[in-house]
């Protein structure tokens, strides 16, 4: 017991004071004379003892942070009373990794190697954090934290920033914004915690984040869907996750692709896609998409995450990432600042020649009639609340006036990141919303263009579907179809054929049919559905699991 009391108190003291003999300088000169001294955002200090900061493996280093408090200023020679330990540190991103303004991820850890959570520049307890650092991709320096601002404002979690300014080995490396990773917390994506025994019952049905990416970075884990989308494994992480969750998950996802493949074919008064998705996070994913117009919308850095069937089991969008390339931005020259296109279209219109495509699954899912009555209501809901220009034109001037000063160093250390003056940048943003919310408000509701299924035209001959989900807890939905008019009876009974539920007894019109079988009052075990019409006789199997 004193051994380990004596462990804890020396991994204490050692991350408290492991900045006791690093002393940045008190003023570093920058190019024209400009000076960097003091801020008024927090500074980050990152001292790599004369090591190199790699894409391929995390080096052990030291970090302080200095945040005096809202309207205070920091000064380089200001102790380190926010962090002042240790971190494992490599570089990130994709098109954004080559950058001379380096992208970093990093964790915070004690002095022994072990994940230390701690609360960065006010953000919630955690030990993963990305800083990123705004180059010539987002001349606004904002986009990022005004869409991640958006979506935390209407209720769906997106990663919390910080602006701060990096000092690195003594080198003034410029404005960045500190940022949560996406990962399964209480404080980030809220779901089920899952370890390597989780792999029965309602165990193995979540959480799990999924996302829909280039296939580069670290441990990554790659599988194909039955319809050709690839998903990677984000949690459980791709050398964690085991056979029967990876079994679930893909099982589960081309089970939902099938429903969505057949989006026309399910009638009935509950369109089928609710069985399985959360739709309000996949209507407010389309808004934040789309009204910032993030051109690697759906297909590039897209997260999906999956609840326990204990939350509910279905399938949420997002959370958003990504968007340097938004509200007006966009990498080809002839893409920028146009107004009056729709992401979701961008494989079949824009660039259908692109090989990071949208995933079949969203076009016809926001144009389906039920989808897109309920979108074009949360618009209006939105419009002139979180959305409303005035509103997002004073959160840009906030934005803006707070990184101001450290702006002016950034240009000095990085003059290729402001190709025009700062305030026209601002105001060709602010200009290309305003049109872009004309163009949301005039054209949602012609999204609509998959029509109804026909009433008038019956099937051609009875038949039976499989329900879905299968396995299920409590509820499962199955569709039928009648050619003609007739006596329909459909019952459910148990292994030994014992008949346990009536789920209709009479005549129906020739059409297509979604019947709801909920289970609540029996036990686990499998069941079988039979259809009776006439002659014609169909019997399905289906699996209870609570």
């Amino acid at each position: 017991m004193t051994k380990i009391l004596f462990t804890l108190l020396l991994s204490a003291i050692t991350a408290t004071h492991a900045f006791a003999a690093l002393s940045p300088p008190s003023v570093i000169i920058l190019a024209d004379s400009v000076e960097f001294t003091s801020s008024n955002l927090p500074i980050i200090v990152i001292d790599t003892n004369g090591k190199h900061i790699r894409d391929d493996e995390r080096i052990f280093v030291d970090m302080g942070a200095i945040d005096n408090g809202p309207g205070r200023c920091n000064y380089l020679t200001d102790p380190f009373n926010d962090y002042n330990g240790k971190i494992a540190i490599e570089t990130r991103g994709s098109a954004t990794g080559g950058y001379p303004k380096g992208q970093y991820r990093f964790e915070t850890e004690d002095s022994l190697g072990e994940n230390l959570n701690v609360s960065l520049l006010g953000l919630p307890v955690e030990n993963d954090w990305i800083l990123y650092g705004p180059y010539t991709d987002d001349q606004s320096l904002i986009r990022n934290v005004l869409a991640y601002k958006l979506s935390n404002d209407i209720g769906r979690y997106a990663s919390r920033t910080r602006f701060c300014e990096l000092v690195l080995n003594n080198d003034y490396r410029g404005l960045y914004i500190l940022m949560e990773k996406i990962k399964r917390d209480n404080d980030r994506v809220d779901i089920a915690e899952m370890d390597s025994a989780a792999i029965a019952g309602d165990d193995v049905t979540g959480g799990y984040i999924i996302k829909i990416d280039k296939w580069e970075g670290e441990n990554i884990g790659i599988w194909e869907s039955e319809n050709h989308i690839y998903y990677q494994y984000h949690y459980p992480k791709a050398d964690e996750i085991v056979q029967e969750q990876m079994d679930y998950i893909q099982n589960f996802m081309n089970d939902f692709e099938t429903i969505m493949l057949n989006l026309d074919k399910m009638g009935g008064p509950l369109p089928a896609y609710e069985t399985v998705i959360d739709v309000p996070s996949f209507i407010d994913h389309f808004l934040l998409n789309e009204f910032p117009k993030n051109v690697d919308a759906y297909r590039i850095s897209a997260y999906l995450y999956k609840q326990n069937a204990r939350q509910g089991g279905k399938l949420f969008a997002g959370p958003i990432w990504d968007f340097n390339l938004s509200f007006g931005n966009a990498w080809y020259e002839e893409d920028k600042f146009v107004t009056d296109t729709w992401q979701v279209d961008y494989s079949i219109s824009i660039r259908p020649w692109d090989g990071y495509r949208v995933p079949f699954w969203w076009p016809p899912l926001v144009k389906y009639p039920a989808f897109t009555s309920r979108l074009k209501q949360r618009w209006n809901e939105l419009k002139f609340t979180h959305f409303d220009k005035d509103s997002i034109y004073t959160t840009i001037d906030v934005l803006a006036d707070s990184i101001n000063e450290a702006r002016l160093r950034n240009v000095a250390r990085w003059p290729v990141t402001e190709k025009q003056p700062y305030e026209d940048e601002i105001a060709q943003m602010k200009q290309w919303i305003s049109d872009r919310w004309d163009f949301m408000d005039a054209n949602l509701s012609l999204l609509s263009n998959v029509e109804a299924p026909e009433t008038n035209n019956p099937p051609r001959a009875f038949s039976l579907g499989q329900n879905y989900p299968n396995p299920f807890n409590p509820v499962t939905w199955f569709s039928y179809e009648l050619p003609e008019n007739a006596h329909v009876e459909i019952n459910i009974y148990n292994i030994k054929g014992q008949q346990v539920a009536r789920l209709t007894d009479g005549l129906k019109p020739a059409g297509s049919y979604t019947m709801e079988f909920d289970a609540r009052h029996l036990p686990s075990g499998i069941y079988f559905y039979k259809l009776r019409v006439n002659a014609f006789v169909a019997t399905r199997k289906m699996l209870l699991v609570r």
